[in-house]
């Protein structure tokens, strides 16, 4: 059972106060105090110990310290560069750990890959909730290598990526992330479980990458324009939002035809599949 030596409250403090450290809450910084959390997400990454896993905000190193007892090696990717010789401490300790320091949207794949030597095969953080949502789509779009997500995030944003179609919180970004990936797994983490404590309550979801969703010579990147465009004016139809964002009305009719989509159907009931056989469709004129 994987466990790491900072996840109780007494251990983060004491490790801050080494340091001349405390918590930023511009950063989302909320450090993981609980064992038990630790342990699930690690048996839902389902380490096998020759994974090179990449880490985002790894904070003091919580949830780093656990992955590294099971990963061939771990890169994390820290904003926060007073928590620089924090991380140079576990990199002293541990010669499977790497970390570079940086904005994880603006940290490009080859420096990544580099630095782990090698692609990531599996991505698992505490993310900082502001640009979670951001860097998990970027992340499964930019690293092919990339075989799986379990990432923590705030509950609403976890209700987001799981959400299926005709559910109020399926949108584009839903629809975009399932040109990648599938959601396989989720447990709720209240917010007790952290120092401080948020103010909102958190979710673990697993995320499986999966191919085929996207036809060969199909390009994913015109699939999510139409994606876009359906979900732009989402009281719209889709006819209309999307002939309003850059496609032409009769282009849409005979492509909306041709798919068996009703002309009144609005987005959000429309499933990945159905944006696929859309864009198919349309590429034909763009």
């Amino acid at each position: 059972m994987t466990t790491s030596p900072l996840a109780n409250p007494t251990a983060t403090r004491e490790l801050l106060e080494e340091f001349g450290l405390a918590t930023k809450h511009r950063l989302g910084q909320n450090f993981l105090i609980d064992n038990h959390v630790i342990e699930r997400i690690c048996e839902l990454a389902e380490l096998a110990g020759d994974e090179r896993v990449l880490e985002v905000g790894p904070g003091c190193g919580t949830l780093t310290l656990a992955l590294l007892q099971e990963a061939a090696c771990v890169t994390s990717i820290e904003a926060d560069p007073e928590l620089e010789p924090v991380l140079d401490a576990h990199a002293a300790d541990y010669a499977n750990f790497r970390f570079i320091m940086g904005d994880a949207l603006k940290v490009g794949p080859e420096q990544i890959e580099q630095a782990a030597g090698g692609e990531p095969t599996v991505f698992v953080a505490n993310l900082p909730y502001n640009v979670a949502a951001t860097i998990i789509l970027q992340f499964f779009q930019t690293m092919p290598a990339l075989k799986r997500a379990v990432v923590m995030v705030q509950k609403e944003v976890a209700d987001r990526i799981a959400a299926v179609p005709g559910n109020k919180t399926y949108g584009g970004y839903t629809a975009k992330l399932g040109l990648y990936a599938q959601v396989t797994g989720r447990f709720e983490v209240p917010p007790r479980c952290f120092m401080p404590a948020p103010h909102v309550d958190s979710a673990v979801v697993r995320i499986d990458r999966v191919d085929g969703v996207v036809p060969e010579g199909l390009d994913r990147e015109f699939v999510a324009r139409v994606i876009d465009a359906a979900f732009a004016q989402r009281r719209k139809t889709i006819r209309n939002s999307m002939s309003a964002n850059g496609f032409a009305k009769d282009v849409l009719d005979a492509a909306i035809e041709t798919c068996g989509i009703a002309p009144t159907t609005r987005a959000e009931t429309l499933d990945v599949a159905d944006f696929v056989r859309l864009a198919q469709e349309l590429i034909h004129d763009a």
